[in-house]
């Protein structure tokens, strides 16, 4: 979580724990995705992300190419270390638990996003309830699921580019983060 920010001393990591969600730095226009159109006297229309988003995102970070993923068949974004972020729509096995627990599947595209770990993955879902969930499936597996129609643009490129850095190769990673100084 965050890691691309404070990745670059882990002493002081070690020393004050892991970064609160949030703290990150503002990105530069360039690198952040409009949610909105343009302001309008008469309209301030906020367009929705979708898996073309989400593409954008994860196909600008070095050594990552898009995948049909093959359980599901749904796109999905990997280094040659494996996957990082992919569309995920309900099976009927989430369904019937989530029915279970009194819950639903979120209207709209959901997207996984792997983390660094579980205690990652647990700051991240108490951090932002409003936009993340994880279902029993994922139970004791480090990602959380994002819905598209709520999360902030700015949080979806942290989330895309932390999972990344968690599945590209050391080097490359290095690499981006010293370009990203």
């Amino acid at each position: 979580m965050l890691r691309h920010v404070w990745w670059r001393d882990r002493r002081e990591v070690a020393q004050s724990g892991p970064p609160r969600v949030g703290t990150r730095p503002p990105q530069p226009a360039s690198d952040t995705i409009a949610a909105s159109t343009p302001p309008s006297p008469r309209s301030s229309v906020v367009r929705m992300l979708a898996l073309d988003d989400v593409a954008r995102i994860a196909l600008a970070l070095p050594q990552t190419e898009e995948v049909v993923e093959g359980h599901r068949g749904g796109r999905a974004w990997r280094t040659k270390n494996g996957m990082f972020v992919w569309e995920r729509g309900p099976t009927g096995a989430d369904l019937t638990a989530l029915d279970a627990a009194g819950r639903e599947w979120p209207d709209g595209a959901v997207v996984g996003i792997r983390t660094d770990g579980l205690h990652t993955k647990e700051a991240l879902l108490e951090a932002n309830p409003d936009c993340l969930f994880t279902i029993p499936h994922f139970d004791g597996y480090p990602a959380v699921l994002v819905r598209l129609d709520r999360v902030d643009p700015a949080l979806l490129r942290e989330l895309i580019v932390d999972a990344w850095l968690d599945r590209a190769p050391k080097r490359v990673a290095r690499e981006y983060l010293a370009a990203e100084r």
